[in-house]
């Protein structure tokens, strides 16, 4: 198939269309760049020794998307555009709810006009809101305990998919909620590059051990689970990539839902563990009061997803902190803000361009 990953330039993104390249599709990507970097494409080609196809669109304009994708034929579609950080969204909700719902419904008229039938949707457990139990399944309520407009727009988005799905029967979508994606390709060439301060655990962890953060903050050490902190599944964004064209093989007509997710929780004190493990390197940390909102432990069931997409995840949670610390440790910048971090002892310093062309040490 020739596949359009919108936001395909982004963390999850990019590693799927180095899986689907792979396996032998061909990739479109649209992405305004405003969370994705064009260097993350440009290292999947150098991994693959395939092209990519690139178009720079803003999928909230739709008058914009469809003269800029006029010429650029696809047959299905991966939709990861949107903003997805929690926090931001609690402080700026209109934007969010206009980004994130905006880009869905371009890319429905689109989709529309030129008979594209076949869809996969990244959502998000966020869309289970407080879960009733620690184990969370694919029948479990949704929309109901919401906390944030970034998951209310992943729900808003799930229900305007399926009513587009209702009124053209022949469309094929399946919308996918995952758990926590951490990792990197084993490589280290592509990964997660969040733009300030990081919202999620693993890359907050992987800063600190490379120097750019002074500690991690633990949110609560008083919760009902082994070690008293919080405990999540954690998804390596390969599993979590080879699930997406796991998805794109099966879709048939109508609406499935799955869950991606390991099965296996992890506590905040054991991720700092395995991180220590295989950086080498100690991650400081200070205990912080709770968080509102946050729950003892949240874990997938992903049994639907084994029994009807016949995928599951075979990587771990230590594979996931081995890749992501060679992801950081071989990019301490990211893709190439210019940043300063100690990188050993004597102290030294790392200063990369912003055309990531040029690296100095000293």
């Amino acid at each position: 198939m020739r596949v359009l990953l919108t936001g395909g330039a982004g963390y999850i993104g990019s590693h799927t269309a180095l899986v689907l390249l792979e396996q032998g599709h061909d990739v479109v990507v649209v992405d305004d760049l405003s969370n994705g970097n064009r260097i993350a494409l440009d290292r999947v080609e150098e991994l693959t020794g395939r092209s990519v196809t690139f178009v720079q669109a803003d999928l909230t304009n739709t008058t914009a998307t469809r003269v800029t994708l006029a010429n650029t034929n696809f047959d299905a579609v991966v939709h990861f555009a949107g903003l997805k950080a929690v926090g931001e969204s609690v402080e700026q909700p209109v934007r969010y709810y206009r980004t994130n719902l905006a880009s869905t419904l371009t890319l429905l008229d689109i989709m529309a006009e030129r008979q594209i039938n076949t869809l996969v949707f990244s959502s998000s457990a966020t869309v289970y809101g407080e879960p009733q139990t620690p184990l969370v399944a694919e029948t479990h309520h949704t929309g109901v305990g919401l906390t944030n407009p970034y998951g209310w727009s992943k729900y808003m988005n799930e229900q305007i998919i399926t009513d587009a799905a209702v009124a053209r029967p022949d469309m094929s979508v399946v919308l996918l909620r995952y758990f926590n994606p951490v990792g990197a390709h084993p490589s280290g060439r592509i990964g997660e590059d969040p733009a300030g301060i990081p919202n999620n655990l693993l890359p907050f962890i992987a800063q600190v051990a490379v120097g750019r953060r002074d500690k991690l903050s633990v949110f609560g050490d008083d919760y009902d689970t082994p070690d008293g902190t919080g405990v999540r599944d954690y998804i390596h964004v390969m599993d979590l990539a080879e699930g997406h064209v796991a998805a794109l093989n099966y879709a048939s007509c109508g609406v499935q839902t799955y869950n991606l997710g390991s099965g296996v929780g992890t506590s905040v004190l054991e991720a700092v563990r395995a991180f220590e493990a295989v950086s080498n390197r100690p991650v400081p940390y200070q205990i912080s009061p709770r968080r509102s909102g946050d729950l003892a432990t949240v874990v997938a069931d992903p049994r639907l997803a084994q029994e009807k997409l016949k995928w599951q995840t075979t990587r771990t949670f230590a594979d996931a902190c081995r890749d992501a610390w060679n992801w950081q440790s071989q990019n301490p910048a990211g893709y190439g803000e210019t940043v300063r971090v100690v990188i050993g002892s004597p102290a030294a310093t790392v200063e990369r361009t912003l055309d990531d062309k040029a690296i100095s040490t000293r």
